[in-house]
C-alpha cells in the first residue's frame, strides 16, 4: 500500500499531558512517521488539564464554528492547534466546554461544577458523560479532517476515547471520499476506563443512523472497555500492540478476528517507527 498521509486519533499525547506509555508512544510515532516524509495530522482532546498559554494553543477559526448534534442537542465544535518544536509537528485539539473544562483567563483549568483546579482528566473525574465525550471527540476529528480536504491512507486510533472512530469510519463515513479507501489501524495499550459508559450510548449513536446490527455489542448495557475493543476491532483493518501488558482478553479478540497484527517488540524509536511503516505498507 502506498502511504502518503497518516491520521493519528489519540487519547493522549506528550508533552501536553503527564508522561504515560500512550502519550509518549503517540507522540513518538507521529513524529517518526512525519520524519519519514509522510504527511501527518495528529488529534487529541483539549482536556482542562492542558495549560493553553504555556503550550501556546490557539483557536483555528476557519475550522471552528460547526455544531455537532449528540442526543438531539447541538454542541459547538472548537478546534485549537499547537506546534511541537523542533519537530514542527502540529497537534490539533478537539474542544467543547460542555465536555472539556474551560480554562480561566490565566490559562489554568477549573472544574465548572466544583470550581476547583483540575488535577486529572475529565475522562477520569466526570465519567457520567464519557459516552458523549467520546462521540464528540471522534466526530469532531473526522469532520475537521473533511473540512481540511485531507484524505488519509492510514488512520491510527489510540485509546478507548478513540475506540468509536473505526465504527464511524466504516459505517457513518463509508461512502465519504475522505475515508472510503483508508485503512484503519487500532493501537492497543495497557489501559482501563474509570467507569463503564452510559447505558444509553447505543440509543445516542442511533441519532447518527447506526442500526441495531452495528450496535449489538453496545445495546442495553453500560459498555465496558472490552465492549469498546470488540466494536473497534470489528471495524478495523489491522491492529498494532503498543504495550507489552495488553490484557489477554483483548489479545484473544484480536486473534479471533484474523486481522493483520503487529505484536509488541522492544526497540528504540527508529526501530518502532520502521516496523510500523513496514506494517502500513503491507496492508
Amino acid at each position: 500500500m502506498d502511504i502518503n498521509k497518516v491520521l493519528f486519533i489519540s487519547q493522549e499525547i506528550s508533552p501536553y499531558l503527564p508522561e504515560s506509555e500512550m502519550a509518549t508512544a503517540s507522540r513518538m510515532l507521529a513524529q517518526g512517521v512525519q520524519e519519514k516524509g509522510v504527511e501527518v495530522r495528529t488529534f487529541m482532546p483539549k482536556y482542562g488539564f492542558i495549560n493553553e498559554r504555556r503550550n501556546q494553543l490557539h483557536e483555528v477559526i476557519r475550522l471552528s464554528g460547526m455544531n455537532l448534534i449528540i442526543d438531539d442537542t447541538d454542541h459547538p465544535l472548537v478546534i485549537k492547534v499547537a506546534t511541537l518544536q523542533p519537530a514542527r509537528l502540529q497537534v490539533y485539539f478537539i474542544y467543547n466546554e460542555d465536555y472539556f473544562i474551560p480554562p480561566t483567563p490565566s490559562g489554568e483549568a477549573y472544574d465548572t461544577v466544583k470550581r476547583e483546579r483540575v488535577k486529572d482528566l475529565e475522562i477520569n473525574t466526570h465519567v457520567d458523560d464519557n459516552d458523549e465525550r467520546s462521540i464528540f471527540y471522534v466526530r469532531g476529528v473526522l469532520e475537521t479532517v473533511k473540512k481540511l480536504r485531507w484524505i488519509p491512507s492510514i488512520i491510527q486510533c489510540s485509546g478507548w476515547v478513540a475506540a468509536l472512530a473505526p465504527l464511524y469510519i466504516k459505517k457513518y463515513y463509508s461512502d465519504d471520499p475522505s475515508y472510503r479507501d483508508a485503512k484503519v489501524v487500532l493501537s492497543l495499550f495497557d489501559e482501563t476506563m474509570a467507569a463503564p459508559l452510559n447505558e444509553k450510548l447505543a440509543e445516542k449513536l442511533k441519532f447518527d443512523g447506526f442500526d441495531d446490527a452495528d450496535l449489538e455489542i453496545l445495546s442495553g448495557k453500560q459498555a465496558t472497555y472490552i465492549d469498546l475493543m470488540k466494536v473497534a476491532i470489528a471495524n478495523s483493518d489491522a491492529v498494532i500492540q503498543c504495550s507489552p501488558n495488553v490484557s489477554d482478553e483483548v489479545l484473544d479478540l484480536v486473534k479471533d478476528s484474523k486481522l493483520p497484527f503487529l505484536p509488541y517488540e522492544e526497540g528504540d524509536n527508529a526501530h518502532i517507527v520502521n516496523r510500523c511503516m513496514d506494517f502500513y505498507h503491507s496492508l
